[in-house]
């Protein structure tokens, strides 16, 4: 008896590692796939994500992001435009900030712009970005960010009562890095089922 019950654990542990192991091979197929959809339509508002800033100025990764939102918003695709992104540690300004003052640089009115630089993690800027929203007779967002990011986005805008849809940006510097895309990527394979499992829990 003790040791068919020791071959039952055993064969219960690989079961368990096997379904483990394809649960994580689904997750970063939908990255990979959520990454090459761009189900951008006519919204209330166009959402960046925040991204690292430098004294100011917008980093590579930010700045491919701002890029393509003021595309996005130049060919009418929502009236505003909310930026994201709070104080980095000894920042003197927001990432939001910082987006906010490329975007009035490159042709967008400071009324067609909204910020949000409390939010110092993904969930915490959709949440107040949700929030924000509220009162808004539509809660239609495009979504932008880099490819790998886009399928977390959606778990969470939805998670906060957000319709989104997404609009990876298509030169960033991260994409165009195999080593470092596929180690965005893989993070993301596992982030992902932990923000549809928060989802589901509420």
């Amino acid at each position: 008896m003790p040791r068919a019950r020791r071959i039952d654990w055993w064969r219960l542990g690989w079961l368990f590692g096997a379904l483990m192991l394809i649960a994580w091979g689904a997750s970063l197929a939908g990255v990979l796939v959520w990454g090459r959809r761009d189900t951008a339509r006519p919204s209330s508002a166009i959402v960046v994500l925040g991204a690292a800033q430098y004294v100011g100025r917008p980093s590579p990764v930010l700045r491919a992001r701002l890029d393509h939102a003021i595309d996005l918003w130049r060919r009418g695709m929502a009236p505003r435009i909310i930026f994201t992104g709070g104080f980095g540690e000894h920042d003197t300004t927001s990432e939001a900030a910082v987006g906010e003052r490329y975007a009035i640089e490159h042709g967008v009115p400071p009324r067609a712009i909204l910020i949000e630089n409390k939010g110092r993690s993904t969930i915490e800027s959709l949440r107040r970005v949700a929030m924000l929203m509220e009162g808004e007779p539509s809660r239609e967002v495009i979504l932008v960010s880099d490819p790998f990011h886009m399928l977390r986005l959606t778990i969470l805008a939805r998670r906060y009562g957000l319709i989104p849809h997404t609009s990876p940006t298509k030169k960033s510097p991260i994409s165009s890095s195999f080593r470092e895309f596929w180690r965005y990527a893989l993070a993301e394979s596992v982030k992902v089922p932990i923000a549809f499992l928060l989802q589901r829990s509420e």
